[in-house]
């Protein structure tokens, strides 16, 4: 699929990753269309934009009716897996019924659209030290969000099967980078850092649990990994999108900590532990590299200096 004068559907646009999503298919010659809880923001590269709720199947029927895509990325969700140990119920009604709810809405108003649904990693649940997940692993989720986001892809599948619906599902890796909010980790850190610089009245670096390995991404690379997918993906498949090698938390700290402009003292704060964490979580791309030619190029470092560097600016701006 060229994408250049396509029409694409983003759910959960506002997004962290949606607003990269937008920005990099209108600079490649997408019309692109978004929805989502709220407006867009300003500067949003939007030519349409519709409130809507993927609780609400109506609601997302009009949507798509109104767009008639080419083809839908659907990002809309709860993202934190340590808020769906409080909402579980929700979570899932989001996550999977959400989904399942696109897939139909899809199937009744543009069947012919490709849709790109974004999933997690965290369906893996946690793998032993020093091994990869690859697309054919068991699926052992051991969060609430876990379970949703393998119930998600589950319902993708079933699209494909009954529906014949052009249907592609990622298992998304840890991602960061600018314009993530800092309820997540390394935004987190990095305000903190950006704080005590600052000279504000925190004084110290409260983390959760740093005694565990993630496969981590910019979500730049990530950004180009779905149009990647968009365009030559296999329907009905399943993708990794990750880096394929781990990093513990300890040692991303360690790099943060190192960037400080001045002598840094760590806590460990146990509000922030998860009631249960994924201790090794690391992907195999090959397949993903071998379909599409993807892969993630950019440094962990400079991803870090770019997340400093914004919270730094708003630190100082505020």
């Amino acid at each position: 699929m060229n994408l250049d004068g396509r029409a694409i559907l983003i759910t959960g646009a506002a997004g962290f990753v949606g607003r990269h999503l937008a920005s990099a298919l209108d600079s490649g010659g997408a019309r692109v269309h978004g929805t989502g809880i709220d407006g867009p923001g300003p500067g949003a590269p939007f030519v349409s934009w519709q409130v809507a709720d993927i609780r609400d199947l109506e609601v997302l029927r009009a949507v798509v009716a109104a767009v008639v895509p080419d083809a839908v990325v659907h990002l809309a969700g709860q993202s934190s897996a340590g808020r769906s140990f409080e909402q579980p119920i929700e979570t899932f009604q989001i996550n999977a019924l959400g989904t399942w709810n696109l897939l139909e809405a899809v199937r009744h108003e543009a069947p012919r659209a490709r849709v790109l649904a974004i999933g997690s990693a965290d369906v893996y649940g946690s793998l032993p030290a020093g091994t990869r997940a690859a697309e054919d692993s068991p699926l052992r989720p051991v969060s609430p969000y876990g379970l949703s986001k393998a119930a998600a892809d589950a319902f993708a599948e079933l699209a494909f099967k009954q529906h014949g619906l052009d249907v592609i599902r990622t298992r998304s890796f840890a991602h960061t980078g600018p314009g993530q909010e800092a309820r997540f980790a390394i935004p987190s850190w990095a305000e903190q850092i950006a704080r005590i610089e600052k000279g504000l009245p925190e004084s110290v670096l409260r983390v959760g649990n740093l005694e565990v390995t993630r496969d981590l991404l910019d979500v730049r690379d990530v950004v180009k990994a779905y149009l990647a997918l968009l365009e030559q993906g296999r329907s009905s498949a399943a993708y990794n999108v990750c880096r394929g090698t781990g990093v513990r938390l300890s040692d991303v700290i360690r790099m943060l900590v190192e960037r400080a402009h001045i002598p840094i003292t760590i806590e460990v704060d146990t509000s922030r532990v998860r009631p249960a964490d994924l201790e090794h979580l690391v992907g195999d791309p090959s397949a993903i590299e071998r379909d599409t030619g993807w892969r993630a190029e950019i440094p962990l470092e400079r991803t870090l200096d770019h997340v400093l560097g914004e919270r730094r600016g708003a630190v100082d701006g505020s």
